[in-house]
């Protein structure tokens, strides 16, 4: 881009990415400290699982609504609404005990990011042209990954220190800056000169359907949400709390699990939101996408192969190795869902694809906790890289094709 685009696509990203990140916060805590603290929510240990999913569940719900009011209305106004619901959502959290109120919470929360996700992702494909779109895209990922590492560490230490309501309190009153912050710089984005742009680069109307391209692409996000919002995110806890049984003590410091857990998560988001933007940047550069893609499925397989030794050295090595996967998976699925759709279709499309990420990270949490009994924390792991390795040869196959015509 030329250099007042690129100052024009920053007055968009800066405050679009600083309000996701802020609304991730209550979202990315509960994960970390809920599975260890159902006493102080008031909910049983049965019902994390739901309570992790069930707004998930119901995005799958919002997503197709929400993406074709984004292709309809007003990008600004739907985006900035959806942080205040994100906001009101989280200080559900803070305010109540009990399973109930905490369920109308998570699913208030899910309409929350549907809004808040589609909008982002919409939003930045359509201020990028085709052949920045992965760094674009890699930047945006990298605020969603700087929330999702910041709301496990400040909701875990602050969880153990002032517990869980007032954390949760906290986490409601960030979220609220963050649409505030949106509210009074973000400009309205319209359709540009993109769109001309991308049908001169070839994105004709006959790529454009759901062949298998596109359908690899859903893939890719899927079985990421699967295998790393779903169940690592959810059972790393009980994992930790396994190993280290009620936390650690280091330099005479007694660690609990919940900063430990909210620590892994985060430093595990802080290498996602490195790999996004350095393989979304340099997927602009290479031959076919699919090839960078099968790369950064590579540490993931690993990670969880680690993962399944359950030893302080296999999580150690395991957590950062996902990242890096979970980063490249979701930042270039992102961007080649842009790639294989009109500015006018993108909103939709992005739509369906969050719809099959949302679908498969809430059968996550509760297949993972049903596993248990069965395989072990660890069994979970190993379907894990499993999948991770299918798409492997997936991608492998798909980048050979590219790389020939």
């Amino acid at each position: 881009m030329k250099r007042k685009g690129t100052r024009s696509a920053l007055h968009v990203l800066l405050p679009v990415g600083i309000g996701t990140c802020l609304s991730l916060v209550g979202d990315a805590s509960l994960y970390a400290v809920l599975p260890t603290h159902t006493a102080a929510a008031g909910v049983s240990v049965a019902t994390v699982g739901i309570l992790l999913s069930i707004n998930r569940i119901a995005r799958v719900a919002f997503n197709g609504p929400v993406g074709v009011a984004y292709g309809r209305h007003s990008r600004r106004r739907l985006f900035v609404l959806a942080l205040f619901v994100g906001a009101f959502s989280t200080a559900i959290y803070g305010l109540s005990r009990g399973f109930w109120p905490l369920l109308v919470g998570r699913v208030v929360w899910g309409l929350a990011w549907a809004g808040i996700w589609i909008g982002g992702n919409t939003m930045v494909a359509e201020i990028s042209h085709q052949d920045e779109r992965g760094r674009w895209m890699g930047y945006y990922q990298g605020f969603f990954f700087l929330g999702a590492s910041g709301g496990p560490i400040v909701g875990g230490l602050l969880t153990d220190r002032i517990g869980y309501h007032r954390a949760m309190g906290v986490a409601a009153g960030l979220t609220l800056c963050g649409a505030l912050i949106a509210l009074t710089s973000l400009p309205e984005v319209e359709r540009t000169a993109v769109a001309a742009d991308d049908r001169r680069r070839g994105l004709s109307r006959s790529i454009l359907g759901l062949g298998p391209a596109m359908m690899a692409a859903f893939a890719v996000h899927g079985v990421n949400r699967l295998v790393v919002s779903g169940v690592l995110n959810a059972t790393l806890g009980l994992l930790l709390q396994e190993v280290a049984g009620a936390g650690v003590r280091i330099g005479g410091r007694s660690i609990g699990v919940a900063t430990l857990t909210g620590s892994g998560l985060g430093l595990s988001a802080l290498m996602a939101m490195a790999s996004a933007s350095v393989l979304g940047a340099l997927s602009d550069r290479a031959v076919s996408r699919w090839n960078v893609v099968a790369g950064g499925l590579i540490p993931g397989i690993a990670g969880f192969i680690l993962l399944t030794f359950g030893a302080p050295w296999g999580i150690a090595a395991g957590i950062p190795l996902t990242a890096l996967a979970s980063g490249s998976n979701q930042s270039l699925s992102t961007t080649l869902v842009g790639d294989l759709s009109t500015p006018g279709e993108q909103s939709s499309r992005l739509g369906i694809l969050f719809t099959v990420g949302d679908l498969t990270s809430a059968v996550g949490p509760p297949l993972a906790y049903a596993l248990i009994p069965l395989l072990g924390i660890r069994g979970g792991y190993v379907l894990s890289a499993g999948l991770l390795a299918a798409l492997f040869l997936v991608a492998v196959r798909l980048g050979h094709k590219a790389s020939k015509t």
